[in-house]
């Protein structure tokens, strides 16, 4: 099969999503599908790795090798698996809790290695799938059942934290655009080395004031740089609304060597006896 012949539908499970009616992450999954689609690679050459949440069922939505793991620990997992198997695209799959907050330690050192992975996190602010506590990235504010008045703590900020720990892609996309979000995707799986993309994907159920984000994202009114003291500058000032992508940098890409030699297995026990 060549490249001109694959369509969205080649990389859709037979699995339909279980997602709440109006979920962000239906939008996130067609712009997903459709972006493989663009690679010109088939979906055994993809490899889809999650955590825990609504975000990481993604995995069994689509038609590719999936790895659906424990939470907070994708990144290790796909980690493990490109220096393994640095012949496939690995994307991971993350929502704002299970990457920021169980996971933060390892989102951070994901950027620092630069291994060539793009990290996609579904952000709605919010704990969905475990109805409805605040997440590492919901405002001080938001007064709910489970946080009455709101935490009085600040948000962690994805896109500031990736830039300072050494990722070499940064972006941020709304998941109503489509557009958008797969040309963004498509950029961000092609460009060497660790490329993050934050998507803001409305939790209708437990943030139902999320619908607005449709009309007050709006496009950075600045061109991306591959300059991170620029883009630092950039980001500090950010509205947490504004998308597309804020830096291309140019680090190279960390490959790890692996040997084809399985060796002994009998001299690997011997070594390891006490």
């Amino acid at each position: 099969m060549n490249a001109t012949q694959f369509k969205a539908s080649d990389f859709k499970s037979d699995l339909d999503p279980i997602w709440c009616p109006g979920c962000g992450d239906y939008h996130v999954l067609l712009s997903i599908t459709r972006a493989l689609s663009k690679l010109g690679r088939a979906p055994e050459d993809i490899a889809v790795v999650s955590g825990i949440g609504c975000s990481s069922r993604i995995p069994a939505y689509t038609n590719c090798y999936g790895f659906h793991g424990v939470h907070g620990r994708s990144l290790p997992l796909a980690t493990g698996l490109k220096v393994a198997r640095p012949d496939l695209t690995v994307l991971v799959m993350s929502g704002d809790g299970d990457g920021f907050s169980i996971g933060g330690n390892h989102f951070l050192h994901a950027c620092r290695r630069n291994i060539d992975l793009t990290y996609v996190v579904m952000d709605n602010r919010v704990y969905g799938m475990t109805k409805g506590q605040p997440s590492p990235t919901t405002e001080p504010d938001w007064d709910s059942a489970l946080a009455p008045g709101g935490t009085g703590l600040r948000p962690f900020h994805p896109l500031v934290i990736a830039l300072a720990s050494g990722a070499n892609f940064v972006a941020r996309e709304f998941s109503g655009d489509i557009k958008a979000c797969t040309n963004t995707l498509i950029e961000a799986i092609n460009h060497p080395g660790f490329s993050f993309v934050e998507i803001l994907s409305p939790c209708v159920t437990f943030r139902p004031d999320e619908r607005e984000w449709k009309k007050t994202v709006h496009k950075a009114i600045v061109e991306p740089t591959d300059d991170p003291a620029r883009a630092a500058r950039r980001i500090m000032t950010d509205d947490g609304l504004n998308t597309g992508i804020l830096y291309r940098g140019d680090r190279a890409p960390y490959h790890a060597h692996v040997s084809d030699d399985e060796g002994d297995v009998a001299a690997l026990e011997t070594a390891f006896e006490i």
